[in-house]
């Protein structure tokens, strides 16, 4: 049975207030800390009661600001014995436990594009049989997980209706469901219908870049069905997301929106093990939104939630790298977001070259000390 928000600390009310981040101070301390379990979390006052505050005071941990917001830093246990009486401490707690567990080992999800105006192969795929094939090919360069879209979800790109989704990517999803063994096969989609369908014909995750948002029976479908949901954020739809996007804080409205995203899959009965969470990269951001998403991607673990991490021959690799004007040349940015997003402990990245991100995935993996890696045994 899944856990209703109301009970839940993490995606309860009183934890919409909290801001976690994991992480040890520096200093020769540093190391003694984090075997402890060092605690640094940013909230709005508002956030604990008066009985809270002053027994953190006492302790010389917690310092006000001006805004309004308190910073608390001190080890773990020094909080534990009297949280149980406050669901606001609880809370805090559970954040940063979720923030502080390590990741599981990273997967890489193959894209399937079954478009004829996909941004990045041009339609390459589209017809059922090449589509198959290159699923195929994915799978044997080391994809865990094939991700199949009938719809192009390009800034300014024009909705198709669910007859048409459907003739695209079902005979994809059945084809490869038979063609392939011990493989996660993913919808990409926004619409109930085509969910139903990919489900029976063998998909058992549905990426939905509105969260839901857009069809009202998505969720009470991935419920019934039991099938594990990737709720992406998202500004608006494909076709206005970049007009003029805006945020006052990036990563905290993004981390409330898909705490409030997890909190509506809850109620309606999805597990919470078969959540997972995507920030969007791209959709309805300007180059700086998506920057500071990368270097803080570990904020989003509080949640206790799989990240799901799509950063594949994004345009925000060509603002950087003018050069990189080809979708099919940004496969070296791709590598270095993708290294960016191990060391947050993202968990799924969805890519387009799999042979090669498998490679980058080995060495990032390497270079985070990640204990799944072959380097650290």
């Amino acid at each position: 049975m899944s856990v209703q928000p109301a009970s839940d600390p993490v995606f309860g009310e009183v934890a919409r207030a909290l801001e976690p981040r994991a992480g040890v101070p520096t200093g020769h301390t540093a190391r003694w800390l984090e075997e402890v379990g060092w605690l640094e979390v940013t909230f709005r006052a508002a956030a604990l009661d008066i009985d809270d505050r002053r027994k953190l005071e006492s302790m010389r941990a917690l310092s006000f600001r001006p805004d309004g917001r308190s910073t608390l830093g001190c080890p773990r246990f020094a909080l534990s014995a009297f949280s149980p009486l406050s669901p606001a401490l609880q809370a805090l707690l559970s954040a940063h436990d979720n923030a502080a567990r390590p990741p599981r080992p990273p997967r890489l999800m193959g894209v399937v594009n079954v478009t004829p105006d996909s941004f990045s192969d041009r339609g390459r795929h589209f017809a059922p049989e090449l589509a198959i094939e290159h699923g195929t090919a994915l799978v044997a360069a080391g994809a865990a997980i094939l991700d199949i879209g009938g719809e192009s979800t390009r800034p300014g790109a024009t909705p198709i209706d669910a007859a048409e989704e459907l003739r695209r990517v079902i005979p994809v999803v059945s084809g490869l469901a038979r063609a392939t063994k011990g493989v996660q096969l993913s919808i990409d989609t926004t619409k109930h219908a085509v969910a139903r369908a990919a489900l029976d014909a063998g998909a058992v995750i549905v990426n939905d870049i509105s969260a839901g948002r857009f069809d009202q029976a998505m969720l009470p479908l991935v419920a019934e069905r039991k099938a594990h949901f990737i709720a992406m954020h998202m500004l608006g739809t494909p076709r206005d997301m970049q007009v003029d996007p805006r945020y006052e804080d990036v990563v905290g409205e993004v981390l409330e929106f898909l705490r409030a995203r997890a909190a509506a899959c809850l109620e309606v009965g999805i597990a919470a093990d078969r959540i997972w969470i995507d920030p969007g990269i791209g959709f309805g951001k300007r180059l700086e939104h998506n920057l500071e998403l990368l270097r803080r991607t570990a904020d989003l673990r509080t949640l206790g939630l799989p990240i799901v991490l799509g950063v594949s021959r994004k345009s925000f690799i060509a603002a950087l790298h003018p050069a990189s004007t080809n979708d099919t040349e940004r496969s070296g940015g791709t590598a270095a977001a993708l290294t960016v997003g191990v060391m947050g402990g993202a968990e799924v990245f969805r890519v387009h070259d799999v042979a090669l991100m498998s490679e980058a995935l080995a060495v990032a993996r390497a270079l985070g000390h990640d204990p799944h890696s072959n380097s650290a045994r």
